[in-house]
C-alpha cells in the first residue's frame, strides 16, 4: 500500500515527467526519478523517522514528485506548502504539523527563514544502494493537506497512504478513460494542492501517464497555449477560474482528449464553450480536501447534464441528507459515507472540529446539493445559500448566468441583509476589459434566464473580487462586505 511503491512501479525507460520547468525540455523516466526518491530517502532516513511530518515547499517540478515519494518511501509524513504563501501562512501550516524539516529550493529557502530546517532538494541527496519501502497500511498516516481556510482558519485532513488508490477510479472517469495511447496530463493547478498532487500527479505517476511539469506561477492564457503545444498534452484539469479566463480571452486549443474540472460548478453556456473551443465535454468532478473525487461527469461513458455535477465515483456512497441525516429528495447537505477509500483519516489536532464534520455515518462536505435523476445537482456552501422572501437562492447559479453575458469578466454572488426580504441577491462585478455593462442590462439577462425571484436587485461593478489561492471566490468577504453596506 506504500503511495511511493505504486507511482514508481513502471519500466525504468518508461517517461514519467515532461519537464518544462527548466531552462530546456527534458524527460524524466521513471528510473530518474526512481534514483532521485532514492537519494532523497537516505538522507532523510538519518533524521527522519516514522510519523514524523515534512515541508514539501515546491513548485511543478521533477524534484516536488521525488519529495513527496521519497518522504513516503520511508513512512514519513508529507506537508504540501504553497510558494505563493506569505511568511504568516507558511508559519501556521508549518507550526501547526509540527514540521522541523522542509524540502524546497533556494526561492522556498528564503521565503520559509527561520521557520524550519531547509534542505535544497537537488543537493541533499546520498547516493546509494536502493532504498526499501516502508511496510504501511491504508490507514497509515502519509500527507497532511492543508484546506485552503475559505470557512476559517485552514485545518491540517490528515490522510493515509489509501487516499491514493481512492483517487484513481475518479480520475480515470474524468479523463474519458484515462490511460488510452498518447495521453499526456497536465493541470495549471499548483501541487501544493490536492487538485494538482492526487488528480493529477501521483494518478498520472500510478497509471503510467506522462505528467507535465511547468512553471507557471500563475495562469496565463498564451503560456498555457505554449504548454499544451509543446509537451503534446491530451488531458488537463482545468480549475473553473482557468476555464473563465481561456473563455474571457477567445482562446482555442486544439488537439485535446479530454478536460476536467472541479472546485466550482460549470454552467451550460461554459460546457457549450468547452466543445466548441476545447473539441471536448468537459468532465466536472466533485470533492474537497477533506474527501476527494467522490462523483465525476464522464462523457465517453453517460450524458452529462449541465447543472449536474456527475455521478457518485464507484466506491463512495454520496447522498444528498436531511438535518436527521436521512436521505432526500429534496434540498439538502452533500455528504459521503464514512469509509469511502479517499476520506481524510482526521482533521490533525483537532478532534472536536473532525466529530463535528459527521452526521451519523455521513461525512459532511458543507456544500448544498438536490438528488438529480442524473446524479446530484450543486445549490451552493451551506453558508452561502441566500434566503429572499422565502425563496432559497444558489449563488453559483446566478453567477454562471452573468458569466454568459459578453461584457462580464467574472462575478460574486451573495446576500445582503434586507429588513423586507431577509436578503436580497447582491452581485459583484468584474467587467471585461473595454466593456461597461450596465445594472439593468445585467438584471434583464438574468431575468430571462433563470427564475424571476433570483435575479441580482443589487449589482455592483468592481476591478477584481477577493480570491483564495486556489482561484475560488471568496464569498465570505463579499458577504461581509454586504453586510457593512446594509448596516450604513
Amino acid at each position: 500500500m506504500n503511495m511511493a511503491a505504486q507511482c514508481l512501479d513502471h519500466l525504468s525507460d518508461k517517461v514519467a515527467i515532461i519537464d518544462l520547468s527548466g531552462d530546456a525540455p527534458a524527460n524524466v523516466t521513471f528510473g530518474d526519478l526512481t534514483d532521485m526518491v532514492d537519494d532523497l530517502a537516505r538522507a532523510l532516513q538519518a533524521q527522519v523517522q516514522s510519523g514524523d511530518r515534512v515541508g514539501v515547499l515546491l513548485s511543478q517540478t521533477p524534484w516536488c514528485a521525488a519529495a513527496h515519494l521519497a518522504i513516503w518511501k520511508i513512512g514519513a509524513i508529507s506537508v504540501p506548502l504553497f510558494k505563493l504563501f506569505k511568511k504568516d501562512a507558511l508559519r501556521t501550516r508549518i507550526e501547526d504539523a509540527g514540521a522541523a524539516l522542509v524540502l524546497t529550493d533556494a526561492e522556498g529557502t528564503a521565503l520559509v527563514g527561520d521557520l524550519a530546517t531547509c534542505w535544497i532538494t537537488d543537493e541533499a541527496g546520498i547516493p546509494g544502494n536502493p532504498m526499501p519501502f516502508a511496510p504501511v497500511t491504508a490507514d497509515t498516516p502519509a500527507v497532511l493537506i492543508y484546506t485552503s481556510g475559505t470557512t476559517g482558519a485552514p485545518k491540517g485532513a490528515l490522510h493515509g497512504h489509501g487516499v491514493l488508490d481512492g483517487h484513481l477510479p475518479g480520475v480515470r472517469l474524468s479523463h474519458d478513460d484515462l490511460g488510452q495511447p498518447g495521453d499526456c496530463l497536465w493541470t495549471p493547478a499548483d501541487w501544493a494542492w490536492i487538485g494538482g498532487l492526487f488528480d493529477v500527479l501521483m494518478p498520472g505517476l500510478t497509471m503510467g501517464v506522462p505528467v507535465v511539469a511547468s512553471r507557471m506561477r500563475r495562469f496565463n492564457v498564451d503560456e498555457c497555449i505554449k504548454i499544451v503545444a509543446q509537451a503534446c498534452v491530451k488531458n488537463v484539469f482545468f480549475p473553473p477560474t482557468a476555464l473563465r479566463m481561456l473563455k474571457a480571452e477567445g482562446a482555442d486549443i486544439a488537439g485535446l482528449r479530454s478536460v476536467a474540472s472541479g472546485g466550482e460548478p460549470l454552467g451550460a453556456e461554459m460546457l457549450a464553450w468547452g466543445r466548441d473551443a476545447l473539441g471536448v465535454t468537459i468532465n466536472e468532478f466533485y470533492g474537497q480536501t477533506e474527501c476527494n473525487m467522490v462523483v465525476t461527469s464522464c462523457a465517453a461513458r453517460y450524458q452529462t447534464k449541465p447543472g449536474c455535477m456527475g455521478r457518485a465515483v464507484p466506491g463512495f456512497d454520496v447522498a444528498v441528507i436531511d438535518a436527521d441525516g436521512n436521505i432526500t429528495d429534496g434540498e439538502g447537505d452533500i455528504a459521503v459515507k464514512r469509509g469511502a477509500p479517499s476520506m481524510m483519516l482526521e482533521y490533525w489536532k483537532r478532534p472536536d472540529e473532525t466529530a463535528a464534520k459527521f452526521r451519523g455515518d455521513w461525512m459532511l462536505t458543507g456544500d448544498r446539493g438536490q438528488q438529480d435523476g442524473e446524479g446530484i445537482r450543486f445549490v451552493g456552501r451551506d453558508d452561502d445559500v441566500i434566503t429572499s422572501a422565502g425563496y432559497r437562492i444558489g449563488p453559483a447559479e446566478i453567477e454562471d448566468c452573468l458569466l454568459t453575458h459578453p461584457d462580464v469578466a467574472t462575478a460574486g454572488v451573495v446576500g445582503k441583509p434586507d429588513p423586507l426580504r431577509t436578503e436580497i441577491v447582491k452581485a459583484y462585478v468584474v467587467p471585461k476589459e473595454g466593456r461597461t455593462p450596465t445594472g439593468r442590462a445585467l438584471q434583464d439577462h438574468v431575468k430571462e434566464r433563470l427564475a424571476s425571484y433570483s435575479y441580482p436587485r443589487e449589482i455592483e461593478f468592481v476591478d477584481a473580487l477577493p480570491m483564495t489561492v486556489t482561484g475560488k471566490v471568496i464569498r465570505k468577504e463579499l458577504k461581509a462586505r454586504a453586510a457593512q453596506e446594509a448596516q450604513a
